[in-house]
């Protein structure tokens, strides 16, 4: 058994503080979906909530960006190889088959490459596109003049609207698979044990390598 430092302390905080946000807009953002936005009063205490998560949200895209880039760790970490192109369908093959069998996990994590080629598309394509939609299409929903005023004038609340709904199905289906991802480690906790401590431990009984973390 061996222990890699993967997680470093500020981006465990940012990902617990993350969690936390993301559940809190999807809640509050199931309640104004249901009761429907236009019934409810401008200062409807979930209303403001949900705003405030939002812009949180944006907050902890932008420490995340910065951080990743100043460390280095954004093209370490998260940029797509040649490698990564040639690992695809063997990291696929694992997830969809061999872990099912027993088989090895081709891919093990280290402090200079800490995700495998399904990872780093999947932390990419949340981090750039599904977030940043849902950022972007929030901010016009959130009573700024100039781009409220552009909504009107275009007539774009019900497209932008669709957008940020289907962005938020795609959100809800990537957490339910990183949560099942992140059981597949030595124990059914040791990943979330590491996104506490920063260390991940490795060994013979390895079932996964998904570090519950992005």
């Amino acid at each position: 058994m061996k222990r890699i430092y993967l997680h470093p302390l500020p981006l465990r905080i940012w990902h617990w503080l993350n969690a936390f946000i993301v559940i809190m807009l999807f809640v509050t953002g199931l309640y104004l979906r249901l009761h429907g936005i236009a019934a409810l009063k401008p200062h409807d205490p979930v209303l403001l909530w949900h705003k405030s998560m939002g812009v949180v949200m944006i907050i902890l895209i932008l420490f995340w960006l910065i951080y990743n880039i100043s460390s280095g760790s954004l093209k370490r970490h998260y940029g797509i190889k040649r490698k990564d192109l040639k690992g695809i369908f063997v990291q696929a093959r694992f997830y969809l088959y061999s872990i099912f069998a027993g088989g090895e996990n081709p891919f093990k994590p280290s402090a200079a490459d800490k995700y495998n080629p399904m990872q780093k598309i999947a932390y990419d394509a949340v981090m750039f596109i599904f977030l940043p939609a849902q950022a972007v299409t929030g901010l016009f929903f959130m009573d700024i003049p100039p781009l409220r005023d552009y909504l009107l004038s275009v007539n774009l609340s019900g497209i932008l609207g669709a957008m940020h709904v289907t962005f938020t199905y795609l959100l809800v289906l990537y957490l339910i698979a990183h949560l099942y991802m992140a059981t597949l480690g030595e124990t059914f906790f040791s990943h979330t044990k590491a996104m506490i401590t920063g260390y991940e431990e490795q060994g013979r009984g390895m079932k996964g390598e998904e570090t519950s973390t992005i």
